[in-house]
């Protein structure tokens, strides 16, 4: 383990309110932002100063999906530069930052290690604490972030992205256990996957929606796995390839179905709907089963306004406190680093020779 400065880093927490640099590169988005909150011991509303993004999204669309070795070496020539706008944007200088916070896990390996790389070295070069977090805690507290003036826990957290659809109970903000997830697709990927088949283009969660607005969710009685069932589990693959027989047809079939263009937004519309209402559904189970009131939602899924009326719809109906963050908090951002202050309040900080996990946690605290 590589030494640290554990009563500097004491000093640099024990404030009324902290600025922290976070930054974020898990999959595409290379994410760097400032955020002002409190220090150990303090109840400070956490602000955010800057919240950069760098979309990577012309260098993927050509491939229908994120290429894993594209992804990393955009980000290495976006880091540095992401990081300085962040900062120039929040007012401040490096030697104002007091700790740097930073997504170790899940993700893509290569695009995880360019941003735990810049982070490692501007907390060991400003002498400031390093605070590794998991993207998908970063995701369900983006909702606290978004309402502070709000109760948010414990509550039944929901991570719903392009490679996560994850079910937690949350006892806290560092206390999330794992209720349950996909055993095959995230419902992000299957709405780029379906995007493609349908020739909508990418990223495929936007351009499904557009679509569907055009459509009739009821044109196609396409199939909803495991919505009948007990157990907090997702599947999307036996969808997507009920959209792709609705296409071309089914293997030895003579003639295919039609599906000519004025077909698609119907088939969007139904698609969509299919993976709103499991969603929907199982939120509600998972709610039940824990006896919680409140539903956290986070992740780019989040985004999709056929979700959100649904699940609104369910809250009100079935006495639920809803918390689903603005647009520019559900997709990935360096702001989900807001998680931090919740480290720093319990003084946990992270070693220099932290690295990354690629794979899910059962439970991301």
């Amino acid at each position: 383990m590589l030494a640290t400065d554990h009563n500097q880093e004491a000093r640099d927490c024990d404030s009324a309110e902290m600025p922290i640099l976070a930054i974020e590169t898990t999959c595409d988005e290379t994410g760097a932002a400032v955020l002002v909150g409190p220090g150990a011991g303090s109840t400070a509303v956490i602000r955010v100063l800057s919240n950069v993004v760098a979309s990577q999204f012309d260098l993927h669309a050509r491939f229908g999906g994120v290429v894993p070795e594209i992804a990393a070496r955009a980000h290495l020539t976006k880091i540095l530069p992401v990081i300085d706008q962040a900062v120039v944007e929040a007012g401040l200088t490096l030697k104002q930052i007091r700790a740097v916070a930073v997504a170790v896990r899940p993700g893509l390996v290569g695009s995880l290690v360019v941003g735990l790389s810049a982070a490692k070295s501007l907390a060991l070069a400003l002498r400031i604490p390093l605070i590794a977090f998991d993207h998908l805690e970063g995701h369900l507290y983006a909702s606290q972030l978004a309402f502070p003036e709000r109760i948010v826990y414990p509550c039944v957290g929901l991570v719903v992205s392009g490679g996560h659809t994850h079910l937690y109970a949350c006892e806290g903000p560092l206390e999330a256990a794992f209720l349950g997830g996909t055993i095959d697709d995230a419902a992000g990927e299957a709405f780029d996957k379906v995007a493609s088949m349908l020739g909508l283009g990418f990223p495929g969660g936007p351009a499904v929606e557009r679509s569907a607005a055009l459509g009739n969710p009821r044109a196609y009685a396409f199939p909803r796995a495991f919505i009948h069932e007990e157990r907090l589990a997702f599947s999307f693959s036996g969808l997507k390839t009920a959209v792709l027989y609705t296409l071309k047809g089914k293997p030895g079939q003579l003639a295919a179905p039609a599906a000519s263009p004025p077909h698609i937004p119907d088939i969007a519309a139904s698609f969509q709907q299919a993976v709103v209402d499991v969603l929907v559904q199982k939120c509600r189970q998972a709610l039940a089963n824990t006896g919680m009131k409140r539903l956290c939602i986070g992740g780019g899924v989040a985004a999709n306004g056929a979700f959100r009326k649904a699940l609104q719809a369910m809250a009100s109906r079935d006495g639920i406190e809803l918390f689903i963050p603005p647009l520019d908090l559900c997709t990935d951002n360096a702001a989900l680093g807001a998680i931090a202050f919740e480290k720093l309040r319990r003084g946990l900080t992270t070693p220099l020779d932290v690295d990354v996990e690629a794979g899910l946690r059962r439970s991301p605290a």
